[in-house]
């Protein structure tokens, strides 16, 4: 593999901020490398042949009662659109492969490894060839069964789940990728696309000069004040790929970086503006199956743009829409030949400030917030997973010049633009929000900064490096197969 830097590239990983900064460093080649990291490069390999696809989707959408967001806004009352989960099965090339988007919040440790492990077994494969990824909307559910366990003990203290739909979505998906193994059709070429979203994400954590952090900015702002900063450091880009037999276009993955709510918590299952646009461009070509994916949005959302009205959501629709349609605009399918799966398992250390005991005390505390106790109980829904020594599970699916890396939790827009960065010659696309199990996923240097992304992330500040070098390890692999 050959870096832009080989000193670039290690002091990115050490976090050494003194000799360069990580964020002014991406800020800066962002845009100038923008062509470098979408310039198709030679491949030697022969054509893939016998390799096939099937899409799937089915209904995730909660009952009436249903707690929304882990249980600490308003639980269901009604739904202004339905949420689905909706994926591909490949194969051909090895066991078969999944890759599946859920209308959900997050699914946390042994939830994410149920869906999992469904999936896998519908598809005649193992599990770690299957990704799932959440899209993050919060008019949603979302699930730690560990967590569910701990605040079911506890007497009037709101659920995180009904246990009962979580496994008729499994049985959902069980028979939705059943189905899709039965109608297999072949996938000969891929297409790779972009295009600049405008008006839609900026960064939440507004940050100095020296590096402090002096403001932020949540998933939207009545602030003038937040309208009129910066964006800051975000990933500009729609991208596609989309993959066809021959001429035909089968499925269509569109990838975007911000929080994907507008306005949420008055009990209205949505899935807001992104999964909105997703329908939108659904309705446009009922023969393929478009799929949208959310990035690397730990420390990004659309605040800058949204003052959480029903009318920004209907703006911020029509941008991540038209997003969409110029990405594919210039689509230009190529054979397929090279498709290679790739995983890295890693343990990510706890937070030394999570101990069990306190955090029980907090969800037996009555008179703490919901929100308090219920995120309590998903800390120690993570702590135990990682007395399990349960690892996650990073994972990549390499089509010819192009990578599709899948990310766990809300890991930072830095992750992302870090991958385009260790493969400068690859078509790098990111889903995060796979395993939700470390919820906030900061970079080292945000962690002296401090704020509501690390005052909420679970894990050690170790979680960097460990990352860091996880994908790099995904991202060798084309290069070394």
């Amino acid at each position: 593999m050959v870096y832009g830097s080989t000193l670039v590239f290690f002091l990115l990983q050490l976090g050494n901020v003194m000799a360069i900064d990580r964020r002014n460093f991406l800020e800066t080649t962002l845009a100038a490398g923008i062509a470098g990291l979408l310039a198709p490069g030679a491949v030697q390999a022969e054509a893939a042949a016998g390799l096939k696809m099937a899409p799937f989707r089915f209904d995730v959408t909660p009952p009436v009662g249903h707690p929304l967001c882990g249980g600490w806004i308003t639980p269901v009352k009604g739904v202004d659109d339905p949420l689905e989960a909706i994926g591909y099965v490949l194969v051909g090339a090895g066991e078969p492969m999944v890759v599946c988007a859920v209308d959900w919040t997050g699914l946390l440790n042994e939830a994410h490894g149920q869906w999992r492990e469904t999936i896998a077994q519908a598809a005649g494969t193992s599990p770690d060839r299957v990704a799932v990824q959440c899209v993050h909307q919060h008019d949603a559910p979302f699930v730690c069964l560990e967590g569910e366990k701990v605040v079911s003990a506890q007497a009037g203290l709101p659920h995180l789940v009904q246990l009962d739909f979580f496994q008729q979505c499994l049985k959902k998906a069980s028979q939705a990728v059943g189905a899709a193994m039965q109608n297999l059709q072949p996938v000969t070429h891929i297409a790779t696309g972009h295009a600049k979203v405008e008006k839609v994400a900026s960064n939440r954590r507004i940050v100095n000069e020296a590096g402090e952090l002096v403001d932020w900015r949540g998933s939207s702002s009545k602030v003038p004040r937040h309208w009129e900063l910066p964006e800051g450091l975000i990933d500009p880009w729609m991208k596609t790929v989309a993959f066809y037999h021959g001429e035909k276009k089968l499925v269509s993955c569109h990838y975007y970086a911000t929080h994907p709510m507008s306005h949420y918590a008055k009990g209205q299952v949505s899935s807001d503006f992104v999964g909105l646009a997703r329908k939108r461009r659904q309705a446009e070509e009922q023969d393929c199956t478009h799929i949208y994916f959310t990035g690397c949005s730990g420390n990004v959302a659309a605040g800058k743009y949204n003052d959480g009205t029903p009318e920004a959501r209907a703006r911020l629709t029509e941008r991540i829409y038209a997003a969409m349609v110029k990405s594919e605009s210039a689509l230009s399918p190529q054979p397929i030949q090279q498709v290679q799966w790739a995983t890295e398992e890693v343990q990510i250390p706890p937070a030394e400030s999570l101990q069990e005991e306190a955090l029980l005390a907090i969800v037996a505390d009555g008179s703490a917030a919901n929100a308090n106790r219920n995120r309590a109980a998903m800390k120690i829904g993570w702590l135990r997973r990682c007395e399990k020594k349960m690892p996650i599970v990073l994972s990549a699916l390499h089509v010819n010049d192009a990578t599709l890396l899948h990310l766990p939790a809300e890991s930072f827009i830095e992750y992302q633009l870090q991958a385009q960065q260790l493969a400068p010659a690859r078509f790098v696309v990111t889903a995060a929000y796979g395993d939700g199990g470390p919820w906030y996923i900061p970079t080292a240097e945000a962690y002296p900064q401090g704020g509501y992304e690390v005052s909420v992330a679970f894990s050690a500040p170790e979680v960097d490096s460990i990352l860091t070098q996880g994908s790099q390890k995904l991202l060798d692999q084309p290069t070394s197969a």
